[in-house]
């Protein structure tokens, strides 16, 4: 009776880790699938805001490898399960960050074009020009990113769509005050009319002043930002160094509870670090 007893405490013992398993399995599996999803949705998103037309799918397929590389990398260089995963999460949000900081180059960039380009589409409407004459104009003799958003924006109207709904979806893809501006001032005049070649070149020198002003404050900036960034990166790589000159010392910090709360408290500071930084040298015109 007790051997049937002990094989039916193996039998149980094994169906439930057999159950733990396959409900962890598809628990991961459903998980990557709405992860997928999600990561291809917003890629398809943000490179049609790039205008770059690139298959998800091998984007999908790019990101998998960069996170696969960067655990690996990272758990051979420390020898530790947990610099892995620290790898893998890195390998998960550098893409998006990379994404951000190209998204926000391609804003500065249209912000640098758009006072040259209101003087330039100014002087053609004083010249006689209409509206549409003086946008074709500037987009034949522009450059990206400018060039794209106002041929997009003229083909949208080319297909039937009314000029304040062409206009909002400028202002929903390039959400920059100057080019606000710039949309306000076109619904202004294509619905009461007005001098809006004068109003365009206001809104110029508008920008370039500001622009210049910004220029200034980054630059006066510039060591508030360098900060933050060795802020950032100097206690892990003081991490990474310790591991490979006192491995046996720094295993305790990846295998104890102590160790993990050490590694909390310098994560937390660090961001804390970072917030301040930010916030110090954040200034609003």
């Amino acid at each position: 009776m007790s051997g049937w007893a002990n094989w039916a405490i193996v039998v149980a013992v094994f169906a439930s880790a057999a159950l733990s398993v396959w409900v962890v399995q598809g628990l991961v599996r459903d998980s990557l699938a709405r992860y997928r999803a999600v990561f291809t949705e917003r890629a398809r998103l943000r490179m049609s805001e790039f205008f770059f037309f690139i298959d998800v799918r091998q984007l999908w397929c790019a990101h998998v490898v960069v996170i696969c590389v960067m655990a690996v990398t990272c758990g051979l260089v420390g020898q530790s399960w947990t610099l892995a995963a620290v790898g893998a999460a890195a390998g998960a949000w550098l893409p998006r960050r990379l994404a951000s900081h190209l998204r926000d180059r391609r804003l500065r960039r249209f912000d640098a074009q758009l006072p040259d380009a209101l003087l330039a589409l100014g002087s053609a409407l004083r010249a006689g020009a209409s509206l549409q004459a003086g946008l074709r104009q500037l987009v034949a003799e522009s450059q990206p990113p400018l060039s794209q958003e106002f041929a997009l924006m003229m083909r949208e109207q080319r297909f039937g769509v009314s000029m304040d709904q062409s206009l909002a979806s400028l202002h929903r893809r390039v959400p920059t005050e100057a080019a606000s501006l710039v949309v306000a001032a076109l619904r202004i005049a294509a619905e009461t009319g007005g001098n809006l070649a004068e109003t365009l070149e206001r809104i110029g020198a508008t920008v370039r002043a500001r622009l210049h002003m910004e220029g200034r404050i980054r630059a006066l900036t510039a060591q508030g930002r360098l900060q933050s960034k060795v802020v950032a990166v100097l206690p892990w790589m003081l991490v990474v160094a310790l591991q490979r000159l006192e491995p046996d010392t720094m295993q305790h910090l990846w295998t104890t509870p102590e160790g993990w709360a050490v590694l909390a408290l310098v994560a937390a500071l660090d961001l804390l670090g970072l917030w301040m930084i930010a916030r110090i040298v954040r200034i609003d015109i």
